[in-house]
């Protein structure tokens, strides 16, 4: 005769709520995954178009010497350059929008492991709650106040998006740099001309980041806010 004791139906009830909850984080975990391998390979490709545009700009300057068939090549080539390096930053920032998404729902599930065992606390170190401090806990950003701060500016040039948009906005300002030597504007003119197109693309895609990251707001109605907030 079996002396096990049949669990009762609220221990079921947890058993079947942590496997309900489980399933969802281990789908949540490989939606991050794959997220991450699409941004990778977004880099890489972007990466390999400037390259080849660039050792192919450089053939044609050892024959034409820069010459107005190179201005002529190289405009249209760089413009190419241009659209898939914002083509590929408003992607990473839509990657990025996502993946934020996805660690909400993970900080709500682990905050729902929390309720079902709250011994089991004391052993996450990532965030539990859903609101911008337990995001940015579980991304590894303890400071909140910080993240809004100066530090921002350097950390968002560290990020994909971030590296990207200076490289794109070297490529306008090259296209700048050479539509001023087929205006045959002196070196000053061109360099300034450069620097021109460099900063005013700087910021209008810096603009048009904010403006993503502000979308955010719905992800960052928490329904479970830290207990200081």
């Amino acid at each position: 005769m079996s002396t096990d004791i049949p669990p009762t139906g609220e221990e079921d009830g947890v058993a079947t709520k942590l496997q309900v909850l489980a399933t969802e984080h281990w789908s949540l975990l490989a939606t991050r995954s794959l997220t991450y391998t699409e941004s990778l390979s977004r880099v890489t490709i972007f990466l390999a178009i400037v390259s080849g545009a660039v050792i192919s700009l450089a053939l044609v300057a050892q024959a034409d010497r820069f010459g107005s068939t190179f201005i002529s090549i190289a405009i249209p080539v760089l413009f190419v350059v241009l659209f898939a390096g914002i083509a590929t930053v408003a992607r990473l920032m839509k990657l990025n929008s996502d993946d934020f998404r996805w660690v909400v729902g993970m900080n709500r599930l682990r905050h729902a492991y929390v309720d079902l065992h709250p011994d089991l606390e004391r052993c996450f170190v990532t965030g539990r709650h859903d609101d911008l401090g337990g995001a940015l806990q579980t991304f590894g950003i303890e400071d909140a106040a910080g993240a809004r701060g100066l530090g921002s500016v350097f950390h968002l040039i560290q990020t994909l998006p971030g590296m990207l948009t200076v490289i794109v906005a070297a490529v306008a300002g090259a296209i700048g740099a050479l539509a001023a030597r087929a205006f045959d504007l002196p070196p000053a003119g061109m360099v300034l001309t450069a620097i021109g197109a460099f900063v005013l693309v700087l910021i209008a895609m810096g603009l048009w980041a904010s403006r993503s990251f502000g979308r955010l707001a719905p992800i960052l109605e928490p329904r479970f806010p830290t207990p200081s907030g």
